[in-house]
């Protein structure tokens, strides 16, 4: 259970979702951070500026008073209940309180109450910055003097006259401002983050099933093809991405493999046929020879057709061999330039006695100029040689034969033609299959094996390259084009 467990949770939906919510969190994590921290140094950068500003005006007020001749020095600053109750007003309506030093840091006058009778000297390292600076703000709880760290900003209490500080006034504010509305954001973020993060995991899983399940149905398509289901398709998703790319590679694959497995079947259906003819042939007139059936004076007349069946049979055997061989080679990469011209005319050459036989004319359209083809000249000699051949075979006794080459558009262009009967508009399409024969050809050609087309188109498709034919009024023609680059 565990380990089904595990692996579930290791599969690529959950991977998805996981890197997909653990994004969404490290760029919530990082814009709140940066957020943050820009909020706080904007909302400390604010109120040190608002405190500041309070603190310079009480120590405009009280350079003033001390300058005016109320009072004669900074000692007696604090003892005046006139400038403390200014002093105390000003902290209540600023909301801070204040505290008037002398250059040492020691205060004179506080409107905090809690320091109340209390001998109280600020930190020198502050009063000493303050002196040189002009002002300074911290977070700080002023050497112990307070429980919790406050807001502090002192400036220099500045002469009139002669423009050197005869004290320092220190503000200082608690940190709830601050501290609430860091306490508010952290809330808000908080929740924010969290509404974020369910609404990113519902779309997430939304869009990663939508994405897995393609990939889901295809693995269990291709385990019920590998069991034998060769009609089982993906569907069409209507997504113009990978997905549906995949999909479509996925069905052509299998409209591949099926047509293979149709012609594999075929294949084995057509040469069990072929080979079973010849094989019972023989072994009939085998048995009625050696058990006596035939008699003696036409043992020699089937022995004849025992050696033609044999022969048959070696011919079929072979030019199964030939197609073997053929579709395992690559004529375009190991091929080269030869001359198309010179290839016809020692098929011509070779074909002479069948043509004769036949009582055929010849019109050959071959230019005396070569005309440089690139593949296997082998390959393409067989091609001209079946096709020539199979127009003698078929074409009316004393016709004329058409065999011809001509560079068209970068291509040379072979055409044989004969005249004999029509083939059907249904049956051309078939002269190129294995161990196809028509009921003419059954009857005409009875050394024939139905593989001398299937040959040529092999070759030909070999060469990235088709055969074509067309047969009107008599008239058949085949044709087909090489490179001449």
């Amino acid at each position: 259970m565990r380990k089904k467990l595990r692996k579930r949770f290791e599969g690529l939906y959950w991977r998805q979702l996981m890197v997909t919510v653990g994004m969404v969190s490290l760029t919530l994590l990082l814009l709140g951070a940066s957020f943050f921290s820009l909020s706080y140094n904007y909302a400390w950068n604010r109120e040190s500026d608002e405190i500041e500003a309070k603190a310079r005006v009480m120590g405009q007020l009280s350079v003033s008073y001390l300058e005016s001749g109320r009072f004669l020095d900074v000692d007696s600053l604090q003892n005046a209940s006139d400038f403390q109750k200014l002093a105390s007003f000003g902290a209540s309506v600023s909301d801070v309180d204040f505290m008037i030093c002398d250059t040492q840091g020691h205060v004179l006058l506080s409107t905090d109450e809690s320091l109340a009778g209390k001998v109280v000297t600020m930190p020198e390292d502050m009063t000493r910055e303050i002196l040189e600076k002009g002002s300074c703000s911290r977070r700080d709880d002023l050497d112990g003097l307070y429980e919790n760290k406050r807001f502090v900003v002192g400036v220099t209490a500045l002469s009139t006259s002669e423009a050197q500080p005869v004290g320092v006034v220190y503000a200082v504010s608690s940190t709830t401002s601050l501290d609430a509305m860091w306490q508010g954001f952290v809330g808000l973020f908080f929740m924010t983050g969290l509404v974020v993060l369910m609404i990113s995991f519902m779309a997430s899983s939304v869009t990663t099933m939508r994405q897995i399940q393609p990939i889901r149905d295809m693995a269990q398509a291709t385990r019920r093809y590998a069991e034998g289901d060769f009609d089982i398709r993906m569907k069409d998703y209507g997504r113009d991405d990978e997905i549906s790319e995949l999909a479509a590679s996925f069905n052509n694959m299998a409209d591949s493999l099926q047509q293979t497995e149709r012609q594999r079947r075929e294949f084995i259906a057509n040469i069990s046929h072929e080979l079973k003819t010849p094989m019972t042939t023989i072994a009939g007139y085998t048995d009625g020879i050696l058990d006596g059936t035939i008699p003696p004076e036409s043992e020699r007349q089937y022995l004849q057709i025992i050696s033609d069946e044999s022969r048959r049979l070696s011919r079929l055997v072979r030019r199964m061999l030939d197609v073997s061989q053929l579709q395992a080679m690559d004529p375009l990469r190991n091929g080269s330039h030869f001359d198309i011209c010179e290839s016809m005319r020692r098929v011509l050459i070779s074909m002479e006695k069948k043509i004769n036989d036949r009582h055929l004319d010849v019109d050959a359209d071959i230019p005396e100029e070569p005309i440089l083809v690139l593949g296997d000249n082998d390959m393409i000699t067989q091609v001209i040689y079946n096709l020539l051949e199979n127009a003698a075979k078929f074409a009316t006794h004393g016709s004329t034969l058409y065999l011809g080459v001509a560079a068209i558009d970068g291509k040379a262009r072979v055409t044989v033609r004969n005249v004999g009967e029509t083939i059907s508009p249904e049956e051309l399409p078939l002269l190129f299959e294995r161990f196809h024969k028509s009921d003419k050809s059954r009857s005409e050609d009875k050394d024939g094996v139905g593989l001398g087309l299937y040959i040529v188109k092999t070759i030909l498709e070999q060469h990235k390259e088709k055969i074509y034919v067309t047969s009107e009024n008599g008239v058949t023609t085949f044709s087909f084009s090489l490179r001449m680059e």
